[in-house]
């Protein structure tokens, strides 16, 4: 089983990955949904960030500061650099952004590794929807110091396109800021893991596919 096949295998054991009928923000109804927020154990925790560290060796992605969003961001960024020193021997720093900026005791807008010019950051994220969470931290970053974010990982890529845009949430982050993503696993992986029986679902595969030839895009 590879890696990526693991982890379908695991947001399904989590209640993580769910099929079915579900209506989106956006008014499509899927037949499948991810929610994050089942993620809720230590054992979870560690073992999703050590998917994420794989994600970034696997993609050689340079990096020296894990930089998560907050909230959702913070214990994902712990848990993925905790798991490249441990299972990589990669010591890396992290941070993460403070909803208001702190007027007391250090101050700041962030927690963690201070940013500093050149260094390469790399954002955590769950999933991405329609990229709200790199606007709304990109202008933070660049803010603090011209960091080098060589790159933003996530747990999932729909590749469904966005409701105003022939381009998915993914694919709009690069064109707009030039930030590649890095997905754990994509909906094509989540329909071949289906297909070859390493997650039970067999009902809902042609309802997976048609979704995916109604709402998605061009890899």
């Amino acid at each position: 089983m590879t890696y990526k096949e693991s982890f379908i295998k695991f947001m399904v054991d989590c209640g993580v990955l769910t099929f079915g009928e579900f209506t989106l923000k956006s008014g499509r109804i899927a037949p499948y949904f991810v929610n994050a927020g089942n993620y809720n154990t230590g054992e979870q925790l560690a073992k999703l960030g050590e998917y994420y560290a794989a994600c970034i060796q696997e993609n050689n992605i340079p990096v020296e500061t894990l930089f998560g969003p907050a909230y959702k961001g913070i214990p994902l960024s712990v848990s993925a650099a905790v798991a490249l020193y441990h299972k990589y021997g990669k010591s890396v720093n992290y941070c993460f952004d403070r909803k208001e900026v702190k007027d007391h005791g250090e101050g700041g807008m962030f927690v963690g590794k201070q940013l500093e010019a050149g260094e390469q950051v790399v954002i955590i994220e769950d999933v991405m929807t329609s990229g709200k969470a790199v606007r709304e931290v990109y202008p933070k970053l660049k803010g603090a110091a011209d960091v080098n974010i060589t790159g933003m990982v996530i747990t999932v890529d729909r590749m469904e396109r966005g409701l105003n845009s022939d381009k998915s949430a993914v694919q709009e982050v690069k064109a707009e800021f030039g930030i590649d993503v890095y997905p754990i696993v994509t909906m094509a992986d989540i329909i071949d893991a289906i297909a070859n029986e390493v997650v039970p679902g067999k009902e809902y595969l042609d309802k997976m596919i048609a979704y995916r030839e109604q709402y998605g895009v061009c890899k």
